[in-house]
């Protein structure tokens, strides 16, 4: 028992835990799931995260669901944000964007910046919860003064629109430059935008690249028809990347 307690020790520390599904994810899954049955929270929470993305067992989101709400009732609070992922997307249960809200909510008043981003989310658009935009922009905030790249994002669009609060393009602008520093590409699209718009085309260009090689099917088909009308001819030239790259993630999501 002695020696499985520091191998499970081994595989929970962070970077270890890491290396060994990206080195051997069936072995990891394997420790990962006696761990986790010996009511270690930890791995009680990833043994949830490897079930919903089939990272070395086979996916079962149901049971997914199941290990998160063990979790989440030891005080996980990323376990919590989980839950509310599922009920919110319909993983392994109906989807109740209400439901979801209100684990998002328990992970964000715990401090969880990611469940801080979700719960602000659902605000913003009125799913699960009364539509509030000063209240979704005070939890981007939060979020985005934790270090949550995605929330500055969203952070320097209110302020950039002045939605809600005292329009602040400079305070715009540099929560859109720690964004995309932070690797959000829609954070570096929003900052590439407000470079180019300040002449600095060859430095857009750097950042619309990386959002290019890391954004989703959604943002790579918007953001390419917004190219589509961008002034500056260098950046019209890469809208046709952007639509290739989309067509390419959409018939790899199909295969």
């Amino acid at each position: 028992m002695a020696d499985f307690r520091l191998r499970r020790e081994e595989l929970l520390d962070g970077e270890r835990l890491r290396s060994m599904l990206d080195e051997s994810p069936a072995r990891a899954a394997q420790a990962i799931l006696i761990a986790a049955r010996e009511g270690e929270v930890e791995a009680q929470a990833l043994l949830g995260q490897i079930l919903l993305d089939g990272q070395g067992i086979a996916p079962d989101q149901a049971l997914a669901l199941n290990w998160f709400g063990i979790a989440a009732r030891q005080g996980h609070l990323m376990a919590r944000n989980m839950l509310g992922r599922c009920h919110e997307h319909g993983w392994g249960c109906v989807a109740d964007a209400t439901i979801a809200a209100r684990h998002y909510r328990i992970a964000a008043e715990g401090g969880l910046d990611w469940a801080m981003y979700n719960f602000a989310n659902l605000l913003a658009t009125g799913r699960g919860v009364a539509e509030d935009q000063a209240l979704a922009l005070s939890w981007y905030r939060r979020a985005a003064d934790l270090g949550h790249a995605k929330s500055m994002n969203l952070l320097g669009r209110y302020l950039e629109e002045g939605r809600f609060c005292q329009a602040d393009p400079d305070a715009a602008f540099e929560w859109y430059r720690r964004s995309a520093k932070g690797g959000d590409f829609r954070g570096q699209f929003s900052y590439a935008a407000v470079l180019a718009q300040d002449g600095k085309i060859e430095e857009a260009l750097v950042w619309l690249h990386k959002a290019l090689a890391a954004g989703n099917l959604n943002f790579l088909r918007v953001s390419g028809q917004a190219l589509l009308h961008a002034p500056h001819p260098d950046l019209r030239a890469l809208a046709p990347c952007f639509e290739q790259r989309a067509v390419q993630l959409q018939n790899q999501a199909l295969a």
